[in-house]
């Protein structure tokens, strides 16, 4: 869990659980204790810190987290659960594979990595669901992100404090015909290989985790808090894919190199700062 990390995240509405969970998830939302929505990105970022400084780190929790970030629209009750565990597994998982054994153990010692994979294949053996809801990304956001999203889906707010934020939301089903469509474009004017593994793992993960009423968040997570008022005021990253896809529908060659220019420009300049002193 990264401070400069984006989210994309399904709500689910409170029907899609199951009757014990659904209790569960409706006591948890009455609850004064519970993570306010405010605070939850902090209060995941210090779970996850506490972990990792921790002798030896923990890769993941031994149970599965009980919070969860919830919305109400139109007086229904959405829940995205945290999944702590679960992502952790993940995580590790990734990371394992991408490194060589021995430095995947200067940072996790073998017994701990051993318990982490143990745990997830029984998890997965078991049949339970292994594609969280909730995806990450670190410095910066995927281009498939903005494809699911309009621009008057944006929320923006400056502030000095912990409500600080720019993100989006929509629902699934919208969320899925703008990624088919932008295929669609993609494939005629392009060709098929136009279509990334990325965005076609997207369109995968919201077919396979996503109950058909769900909701669609983008949050650029902590990236506001490294940006300035200036910067995030003027991203409008997901217009201006929205205008790339039907100017390429329209055999506009130049206008899509001009929009694609503005956000290679943008996102350069936040991933430049990872590695600023």
């Amino acid at each position: 869990m990264l401070p400069y990390t984006a989210y994309l995240r399904v709500y689910q509405p409170i029907t899609a659980f199951s009757p014990r969970d659904r209790r569960y998830w409706e006591g948890y939302a009455e609850s004064a204790d519970r993570p306010k929505r405010v605070n939850a990105l902090a209060a995941e970022h210090a779970e996850s810190l506490g972990r990792a400084i921790t002798t030896p780190p923990v890769v993941a929790p031994a149970e599965e987290s009980g919070n969860a970030y919830l919305r109400r629209v139109s007086e229904r009750l959405y829940v995205c659960p945290w999944q702590t565990r679960l992502r952790s597994w993940r995580a590790f998982g990734e990371f394992a594979e991408s490194m060589p054994r021995p430095l995947v153990e200067a940072f996790v010692p073998a017994r701990e990595a051993d318990r982490a994979e143990t745990g997830y294949r029984q998890w997965r053996d078991s049949g339970a669901p292994a594609q969280p809801g909730i995806l990450s990304s670190n410095w910066t956001i995927p281009i498939p992100w903005f494809v699911a999203f309009e621009p008057q889906e944006r929320c923006l707010v400056l502030s000095a404090g912990p409500t600080r934020t720019l993100l989006y939301l929509t629902s699934t089903a919208q969320a899925r015909r703008r990624l088919d469509h932008t295929a669609a474009v993609l494939r005629e004017r392009v060709g098929e290989h136009a279509v990334s593994t990325s965005a076609e793992q997207l369109t995968e993960w919201l077919a396979t985790t996503a109950h058909p009423d769900s909701l669609l968040e983008l949050d650029y997570g902590g990236l506001p808090h490294l940006l300035s008022d200036e910067h995030l005021s003027e991203d409008h990253s997901v217009a201006e894919v929205s205008q790339a896809v039907e100017a390429l529908a329209k055999g506009e060659g130049s206008r899509v190199k001009e929009l694609r220019g503005r956000l290679t420009r943008r996102w350069r300049s936040v991933r430049a700062l990872e590695h600023a002193n």
